[in-house]
């Protein structure tokens, strides 16, 4: 068999499997995600009331009033940095990612528990301290950063911990709030792999619907 026929046969078997696993796989499976798993393939992308989209189910976001319920802290501020302003870096360095601080690192403890200056100016209100003034009773959820700093959800037990701030504030029955909260919590996943979680996104926009109970 000559090298000519050869070389030919290795061309056309290239430019077959190129064809199947560069151009029609990758739109096969693009077709099938539209059709049978929309939401996901686009984004998991969650509009509020006025049909806006206001975000993502797989991305957090900060929420630190006392009208809505928080969510755990980011050690990127969940990648919302201003890029005029982007002092930390944030988007220069990447938009994830954990602190790494031991538990033995001041600085750890100066953000949690907050730290005391002489220039009044440089004080830090940490995390446990704020959560302690609003009556809420901290989890490690709420004053712990996650691996990534993009975690959309928070325990079951971190939202109750907020029922009675929302509740006062937005003038609800706690009721409301725990139903609210059960109907927002994530299962674990095949009923058996990780833990059950809030999405405080989908959490929040189903509090902005709710109406105080007559």
């Amino acid at each position: 068999m000559s090298f000519a026929r050869e070389a030919n046969r290795a061309i056309r078997s290239t430019i077959v499997l190129w064809v199947l696993t560069a151009v029609i796989y990758p739109f096969l499976m693009i077709g099938i995600g539209q059709v049978v798993f929309p939401s996901q393939a686009n984004g998991s992308l969650i509009p509020n009331a006025q049909n806006q989209v206001v975000g993502s189910a797989l991305i957090g976001q900060p929420f630190t009033s006392d009208r809505y319920f928080n969510s755990r802290p980011s050690t990127t501020s969940y990648s919302t940095a201003d890029p005029k302003k982007d002092e930390a870096k944030v988007l220069q360095t990447g938009v994830s990612g954990a602190s790494n601080l031991a538990p033995s690192n001041p600085a750890l403890m100066e953000r949690i528990k907050g730290k005391t200056d002489p220039d009044p100016s440089k004080n830090i209100e940490g995390d446990y301290n704020r959560l302690k003034k609003a009556g809420v009773q901290p989890t490690a959820d709420l004053v712990y950063t996650s691996g990534s700093s993009l975690d959309p959800h928070i325990t079951p037990q971190a939202a109750s911990s907020q029922i009675a701030r929302v509740a006062k504030v937005r003038g609800l029955q706690p009721n409301q709030l725990d139903s609210l909260i059960a109907q927002n919590t994530d299962g674990r996943f095949l009923g058996i792999f990780g833990e059950p979680g809030v999405n405080v996104l989908k959490l929040n926009i189903a509090l902005d619907k709710l109406k105080p109970a007559t």
